[in-house]
């Protein structure tokens, strides 16, 4: 019998992600979520709620997460359920579930061209006809060969001088 232990969410962050580090080394992100949910009863009327989870990034998604997201961002994230227990010094149990990311986007759902003026242009790529590939720049000196093609092409090499 298969196990899946997987969720996606789609929300506002409550605080801003919090960097610590684990004493080997490993960065860990903590942070929150806020998820509004909305629905209609059964006489029409509309309800509405909002759910909190908390969130675990680690290692590279974690300083990714420090360093681009702050509280208030609409995010998307992937991951999957935790449950911690532990029992207080009175013999009192608790259990949370907690929600450690594998991945986590920044979501452009109402973004608008002004909001989108932070993002730098320079990572956008132009798309190019499909089976064509990008020219590499020129960057040599005038009357220098720049490409093996050109040095094969040149009048004084031929494949028999070899």
């Amino acid at each position: 019998m298969a196990n899946i232990n997987h969720t996606y969410l789609l929300g506002n962050l409550t605080r801003d992600p919090e960097l610590k580090y684990t004493n080997e080394g490993m960065a860990i992100a903590e942070m929150g979520i806020a998820v509004n949910r909305r629905w209609r009863d059964f006489s029409g009327e509309e309800n509405n709620a909002v759910d909190y989870f908390n969130i675990t990034a680690w290692n590279s998604l974690a300083e990714n997460c420090a360093a681009g997201l702050k509280k208030g961002d609409r995010v998307i994230l992937g991951g999957h359920l935790n449950l911690r227990s532990w029992e207080n010094k009175e013999g009192k149990k608790y259990n949370i579930i907690n929600i450690t990311a594998d991945v986590v986007a920044l979501s452009l759902e109402f973004a608008s061209k002004n909001s989108q003026a932070d993002l730098s242009i320079k990572t956008k790529k132009k798309a190019l006809p499909q089976g064509q590939k990008k020219q590499p720049e020129d960057k040599t000196e005038p009357g220098q060969k720049s490409t093996a093609e050109d040095i094969n092409d040149s009048p004084d090499f031929t494949s028999n001088s070899l």
